[in-house]
Protein backbone atom coordinates (compact mmCIF):
# COMPACT_ATOMS: atom_id res chain seq x y z
CA UNK A 1 0.00 0.00 0.00
CA UNK A 2 1.39 3.33 -0.99
CA UNK A 3 0.35 6.59 0.54
CA UNK A 4 1.66 10.08 0.25
CA UNK A 5 0.32 13.54 -0.08
CA UNK A 6 -0.37 15.49 -3.22
CA UNK A 7 -0.99 19.17 -3.48
CA UNK A 8 -3.09 20.05 -6.52
CA UNK A 9 -2.91 23.66 -7.61
CA UNK A 10 -5.65 24.75 -9.95
CA UNK A 11 -7.52 27.86 -11.00
CA UNK A 12 -9.96 27.17 -8.17
CA UNK A 13 -7.21 27.04 -5.54
CA UNK A 14 -5.15 24.17 -4.19
CA UNK A 15 -5.89 21.09 -2.14
CA UNK A 16 -3.53 18.76 -0.35
CA UNK A 17 -4.63 15.12 -0.23
CA UNK A 18 -3.43 11.85 1.21
CA UNK A 19 -4.32 8.59 -0.50
CA UNK A 20 -3.85 4.84 -0.49
CA UNK A 21 -3.19 2.54 -3.41
CA UNK A 22 -2.08 -1.03 -3.99
CA UNK A 23 -1.95 -3.41 -6.94
CA UNK A 24 -5.67 -3.94 -6.27
CA UNK A 25 -6.59 -0.28 -6.84
CA UNK A 26 -7.11 2.93 -4.90
CA UNK A 27 -8.93 3.40 -1.63
CA UNK A 28 -9.31 6.24 0.84
CA UNK A 29 -8.58 9.75 -0.37
CA UNK A 30 -8.28 12.14 2.57
CA UNK A 31 -8.47 15.92 2.16
CA UNK A 32 -6.02 17.89 4.27
CA UNK A 33 -6.97 21.34 5.48
CA UNK A 34 -4.43 23.62 7.06
CA UNK A 35 -0.81 22.82 7.73
CA UNK A 36 -0.14 19.16 8.29
CA UNK A 37 2.07 18.37 11.25
CA UNK A 38 3.09 15.03 12.74
CA UNK A 39 -0.10 14.85 14.82
CA UNK A 40 -2.35 15.40 11.82
CA UNK A 41 -0.33 12.87 9.83
CA UNK A 42 -0.66 10.30 12.61
CA UNK A 43 -4.43 10.88 12.75
CA UNK A 44 -4.65 10.38 8.98
CA UNK A 45 -2.79 7.07 9.27
CA UNK A 46 -5.00 5.94 12.15
CA UNK A 47 -8.20 6.85 10.31
CA UNK A 48 -7.31 5.56 6.86
CA UNK A 49 -4.50 3.04 6.62
CA UNK A 50 -5.94 -0.12 8.16
CA UNK A 51 -9.42 0.70 6.85
CA UNK A 52 -8.07 0.99 3.30
CA UNK A 53 -6.04 -2.22 3.62
CA UNK A 54 -9.15 -4.06 4.82
CA UNK A 55 -11.28 -2.71 1.97
CA UNK A 56 -8.61 -3.75 -0.55
CA UNK A 57 -8.33 -7.21 0.97
CA UNK A 58 -4.59 -6.89 1.59
CA UNK A 59 -4.61 -6.89 5.38
CA UNK A 60 -2.32 -7.97 7.09
CA UNK A 61 0.34 -8.10 4.34
CA UNK A 62 0.52 -4.51 3.12
CA UNK A 63 3.57 -2.24 3.03
CA UNK A 64 3.53 1.41 4.00
CA UNK A 65 5.63 3.51 1.61
CA UNK A 66 6.84 6.85 2.96
CA UNK A 67 9.41 9.39 1.90
CA UNK A 68 11.76 11.14 4.33
CA UNK A 69 9.36 13.94 5.20
CA UNK A 70 9.95 15.04 8.82
CA UNK A 71 6.33 14.21 9.67
CA UNK A 72 6.82 10.62 8.52
CA UNK A 73 10.00 10.35 10.56
CA UNK A 74 8.57 11.88 13.73
CA UNK A 75 9.01 9.55 16.70
CA UNK A 76 5.28 9.17 17.35
CA UNK A 77 4.61 8.27 13.69
CA UNK A 78 7.50 5.81 13.48
CA UNK A 79 6.44 4.19 16.75
CA UNK A 80 2.82 3.87 15.60
CA UNK A 81 3.94 2.37 12.26
CA UNK A 82 6.21 -0.09 14.08
CA UNK A 83 3.21 -1.57 15.88
CA UNK A 84 0.55 -1.20 13.18
CA UNK A 85 2.25 -1.75 9.81
CA UNK A 86 3.71 -5.08 8.71
CA UNK A 87 6.46 -3.30 6.76
CA UNK A 88 7.50 0.32 6.22
CA UNK A 89 9.45 1.19 3.07
CA UNK A 90 11.37 4.48 2.89
CA UNK A 91 11.59 6.10 -0.54
CA UNK A 92 13.10 9.37 -1.76
CA UNK A 93 10.61 12.24 -2.09
CA UNK A 94 8.72 12.49 -5.38
CA UNK A 95 10.38 9.40 -6.88
CA UNK A 96 8.08 7.88 -9.50
CA UNK A 97 10.68 5.17 -10.19
CA UNK A 98 10.46 3.90 -6.61
CA UNK A 99 6.95 4.77 -5.46
CA UNK A 100 4.03 4.13 -7.81
CA UNK A 101 1.68 6.54 -6.08
CA UNK A 102 3.76 9.38 -7.52
CA UNK A 103 2.56 8.21 -10.94
CA UNK A 104 -1.02 8.02 -9.65
CA UNK A 105 -0.76 11.64 -8.44
CA UNK A 106 0.44 12.67 -11.90
CA UNK A 107 -2.38 10.68 -13.52
CA UNK A 108 -4.94 12.32 -11.21
CA UNK A 109 -3.52 15.79 -11.80
CA UNK A 110 -3.75 15.30 -15.59
CA UNK A 111 -7.37 14.21 -15.29
CA UNK A 112 -8.26 17.20 -13.10
CA UNK A 113 -6.67 19.65 -15.55
CA UNK A 114 -9.31 18.72 -18.15
CA UNK A 115 -11.97 20.53 -16.13
CA UNK A 116 -12.62 24.21 -15.65
CA UNK A 117 -12.70 24.39 -11.87
CA UNK A 118 -13.65 27.62 -10.17
CA UNK A 119 -13.78 26.80 -6.45
CA UNK A 120 -12.08 24.66 -3.84
CA UNK A 121 -15.30 22.68 -3.31
CA UNK A 122 -15.48 21.93 -7.01
CA UNK A 123 -11.82 20.90 -6.96
CA UNK A 124 -12.54 18.48 -4.09
CA UNK A 125 -15.53 17.02 -5.92
CA UNK A 126 -13.50 16.46 -9.09
CA UNK A 127 -10.56 15.01 -7.17
CA UNK A 128 -12.85 12.51 -5.46
CA UNK A 129 -14.75 11.55 -8.61
CA UNK A 130 -11.58 11.16 -10.70
CA UNK A 131 -9.83 9.26 -7.88
CA UNK A 132 -12.71 6.79 -7.78
CA UNK A 133 -12.39 6.24 -11.55
CA UNK A 134 -8.78 5.02 -11.33
CA UNK A 135 -8.97 1.37 -12.35
CA UNK A 136 -7.23 -1.48 -10.60
CA UNK A 137 -5.30 -2.49 -13.72
CA UNK A 138 -3.64 0.96 -13.80
CA UNK A 139 -2.47 0.46 -10.21
CA UNK A 140 -1.45 -3.16 -10.82
CA UNK A 141 0.72 -2.17 -13.79
CA UNK A 142 2.41 0.58 -11.78
CA UNK A 143 3.14 -1.74 -8.87
CA UNK A 144 4.51 -4.42 -11.24
CA UNK A 145 6.83 -1.84 -12.82
CA UNK A 146 8.59 -1.11 -9.52
CA UNK A 147 12.07 -2.56 -8.92
CA UNK A 148 12.08 -5.51 -6.55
Amino acid sequence: MKNLTLSVKHGGGSQMVWGCMSAVGVENLHFIDGIMDKYMYLDILKQNLKHSAEKMGILPHYKLYQDHDPKHNAHICRLWALYHCPQVIKTPAQSPDLNPIENIWDHLNNRIRKFKISSKNELREKLMSEWDKIEGNVCANLVKSMPK
